[in-house]
């Protein structure tokens, strides 16, 4: 593992300078209102009541509303989360069809579906799409933390640990829980506005951009419900253009020879949001609770595929003289709706819930064709889309019971029932089919549709039950352990526990650790998925139609190739930490080894000629599929082993002086992955062994070098009377973008990134902030031209772990009552 860079030392140097400047002040007891500041109660990693975030037995990072939106991303929370939280990654992975619309998220480096999601403690539904792409995150599917508003968070929880044992299926990283507002009086409404104006250079040259414009109104109420109960209110309108950083195409006969000429559109989509969110309690008799709270979002966003040239073999020159550029369009529809009641009853307190969570993905091709067609194509089609459902019914129990320890253990214990349910439907025909033009590929370019083969409705259900204990075994001593078991009507049974421990050696410093096992469930998209398209490909003998596609498990296809029904992945967690506090200075170090085996991941496409892959081998699975008609095929296995291994450091001190209150914060994740296993060449291929040939170069490389493996945040907060400023710097370590030629390899660079936000208040509550996000308007490494192509469609690297798209200005208006 590095140690650091250049700017990563200077950034930890100054940043910790900072602290020990403020140090002086240790000694002195900070204000009540900093004190309830640090000590934050927490709900996520502990079914104790009243554990604050430093005397838990896990680590837990508590993310305030107010924090979140005192930044120029809080129209995205993945991005917020992300710039708050060293420990989670979020890439903008463009030209990636699905995956520019649902970004995935990453925690500790791991898979975006390795983190469990969590809606005021109640498990949240995965997104219809599986990241089928080149992106981060290749083969997963995943919550999308853009479907919920900031507005609608009070704060939100990440627990870094392992936490099956605890919450079932997918907690391999760790949880985050969206805990949404809850107040009966009160309000607010904010009107945001970002642009963003920066200059970069691409491998073929200069450019000069103001792009992206940002607006959206968000707000929030609170409300009384029935006299004693409460009903929050709260919504967001968001409408954000697109950013263009593809680079130059090479000079052409369609462009005069001009090298000024940009054909592509690499950046962040086109997108409407419209999002509406409730959270409602109300007492009832006998100490009981009845609670409801869900949301839905309605996203359109549209982005582009990679532009065809005028001499592309897909293109009809009739209908694009000069060429066209893909639109792919999505239109997301996301739900959630839970209620239930709490209260107690036999001496436990009762929680009984019910859930259910869905997402549809509907896909548009606009200002495409079907060459197959020739003239006569259409421009527009309809692809066909997914959806996803989530139905949860649970019955948890906790309760304090008087035993020979320190104080009363916590038992808690719970069962739930999940059913999900995937489906795919299929496109219009001209968006599949082959038309009677035999030159040309069938479906619609830049995104085929789905055909009826790929049309699917499937279903399954688990139930789950769990134990969980915690207890202090003396006034230092706290220990806890959970066992869950879970039964599903697919792929059958697992079993999961956690023990963990905290000593206390003084109110100032204490350790902890844990070790747990943990699983992942093979989700329905990754055993139903399939797609197929035809495309024109060269070829030694020439341009020839070639027919690949993803193929479902069970067909007899990805059966030839020695496919097996899915298997969850399962994984040990490591982890041993220590907290230190003194005052208003507070030190977490967390360090963490999680090994991960049977990881699900997505074949490459087998039967095309690859780098790694001698000639007999490729002949010998064309043969094979011959007789299907398909030239290369991909399906999802098992047969991935992992082991991350890594350290979070969190430091923060808040002081109070005459020129105004100060909260330093200095955190940082240190993280590698190494892949210690590959699948096997399957037995029933009578081919040459090779390592890589499930999994190939880049794909072992993406798991292990595919995000940072250092990751430094430092703050420092200001206020004074109505005045408030931020000022943040972020480190970044280089990222290797891999190819399965070496020589085709480069890094995205080391980066250090700056943002600065000032803020005042006037009267009658009316705030207003102005701030810029990458002030040094800083860039990863181009993408070179030996690898971006003619068009240049491609500006940079879509594993840049800060994204690609410069400097940031933005203002924000807030009113208050």
């Amino acid at each position: 593992m590095k140690i650091g860079y250049g700017r990563q030392a200077l950034l930890a140097f100054a940043s910790t300078s900072a602290l020990f400047i403020a140090s002086s002040a240790f000694a002195q007891t900070p204000p009540q209102s900093e004190a309830t500041d640090v000590d934050e109660i927490v709900v996520t990693g502990t079914r104790t009541v009243g554990r604050s975030r430093l005397d838990s037995v896990a680590p837990v990072d508590v993310i305030t509303g107010e924090t979140l939106t005192k930044q120029g991303t809080g129209t995205e929370l993945a991005a917020a989360l992300a710039a708050t939280a060293p420990s989670i990654n979020f890439p903008r992975p463009a030209i990636s069809d699905g995956s520019d619309h649902v970004r995935p998220a990453t925690l500790r480096g791991l898979a975006p579906d390795q983190t469990l999601v969590l809606l005021n403690g109640q498990r949240g539904h995965v997104g219809a799409l599986v990241n089928v792409n080149g992106a981060l995150g290749r083969g997963s599917t995943a919550f999308d933390l853009n479907s919920i508003p900031s507005v609608s968070l009070g704060s939100v929880e990440v627990l870094r640990d392992g936490a099956s044992a605890q919450y079932g299926a997918d907690a391999i990283a760790g949880v985050i829980n969206l805990r949404l507002r809850e107040a009966s009086s009160g309000g607010g409404v904010t009107a945001n506005y970002g642009i963003y104006d920066t200059d970069f250079t691409t491998a073929r040259g200069e450019h000069s951009r103001k792009d992206g414009e940002q607006t959206s109104l968000a707000g929030w109420v609170g409300l009384p419900l029935f006299g004693d109960g409460f009903l929050t209110l709260s919504g967001e309108v968001q409408k954000r253009q697109p950013t263009n950083r593809s680079d130059y195409a090479a000079p052409s006969a369609v462009n005069g020879g001009s090298s000024t000429t940009v054909l592509g559109r690499f950046g962040d989509p086109y997108t409407e949001a419209y999002s509406g969110y409730f959270n409602a309690g109300k007492p009832l008799a006998g100490e009981w609770e009845a609670y409801a709270f869900g949301g839905y979002q309605k996203r359109k966003s549209e982005a582009a595929a990679t532009a065809r040239a005028f001499n592309n073999a897909n293109n009809v020159t009739a209908i694009y003289p000069n060429g066209f550029l893909p639109i792919i369009a999505a239109d997301i529809d996301d739900y959630n709706i839970y209620g239930g009641l709490k209260g107690p009853a036999a001496g436990f307190d009762w929680d009984i819930s019910v859930g259910y969570g869905r997402n549809e993905l509907d896909y548009r091709v606009l200002n495409s064709l079907n060459a197959s067609y020739g003239a006569a194509s259409q421009t527009q089609f309809d692809a066909g889309g997914l959806s996803y459902g989530q139905l949860t019914i649970g019955v948890d129990a906790v309760k304090q019971i008087e035993v020979n320890l320190y104080e009363p253990l916590n038992v808690a214990f719970g069962v739930e029932y999940r059913r999900e349910d995937f489906s795919v439907s299929e496109g219009e025909p001209t968006s599949y089919n082959k038309g009677p033009v035999t030159a040309g590929g069938a479906g619609s370019q830049g995104f085929p549709g789905f055909a009826p083969s790929n049309a699917v409705d499937v279903d399954r259900n688990n139930i789950g039950a769990y134990l969980d204990l915690e207890g202090k075994l003396s006034e230092e001593f706290t220990v806890g352990i959970a066992g869950r078991y879970e039964d599903y009507s697919d792929f059958g049974s697992q079993f999961t526990g956690k023990v963990s421990a905290r000593y206390d050696f003084t109110e100032a410093f204490a350790l902890r650790g844990a070790i747990s096992t943990g699983f992942k469930s093979p989700a329905l998209q990754q055993q139903y998925f399939s797609y197929v398209a035809t495309n024109l490909v060269a070829t030694s003998s020439g341009v020839v139609l070639q027919q690949n596609g993803t193929y479902r498990v069970d067909d007899p296809i990805a059966i030839a190739l020695g496919s097996k029904p899915l298997q969850p992945e399962t994984s040990t967690n490591y982890s041993a930490g220590a907290v230190f506090r003194s005052g208003g200075f507070e030190l977490t170090v967390d360090a963490y080894r999680i090994e991960v085996d049977d990881r699900i991941i997505y074949s490459e496409t087998l039967g095309v000629s690859r780098p790694s892959q001698p000639a007999a081998s490729t002949a010998a699975i064309q043969a094979l599929l011959a007789p299907y008609g398909v030239t290369g095929a991909r399906f999802f296995l098992n047969g991935v082993n992992t082991t991350t291994s890594g350290v979070d450091v969190v430091g923060r001190y808040r002081t109070t002086q005459d020129f105004g209150r100060f909260d330093f914060t200095l955190a940082g994740n240190f993280n590698k992955t190494e892949v210690t296993r590959t699948p096997p060449v399957p037995s029933n291929l009578a081919i040459a062994p090779a390592s890589d040939f499930l999994f190939d170069r880049s794909s072992k490389l993406s798991f292990e070098q595919g995000t940072p493996e250092q990751k430094i945040v430092a703050s420092v907060d200001w206020s004074l009377g109505d005045f408030g400023a931020t000022l943040k710097g972020a480190s970044y370590d280089s990222v290797l973008v891999a190819n399965n030629n070496a020589t085709l390899d480069y890094e995205t660079g080391d980066a250090f990134l700056v943002d600065l936000e000032g803020r005042y208040t006037l009267p009658l509550g009316v705030s207003l902030a102005i701030g810029v996000n990458n002030l040094t308007d800083e860039y990863p490494t181009a993408t070179p031209t030996n690898i971006n192509g003619a068009t240049g469609s491609v500006g940079y690297p879509s594993y840049s772990p800060y994204g690609f798209n410069g400097r940031f200005f933005y203002g924000r208006l807030s009113y208050n009552f």
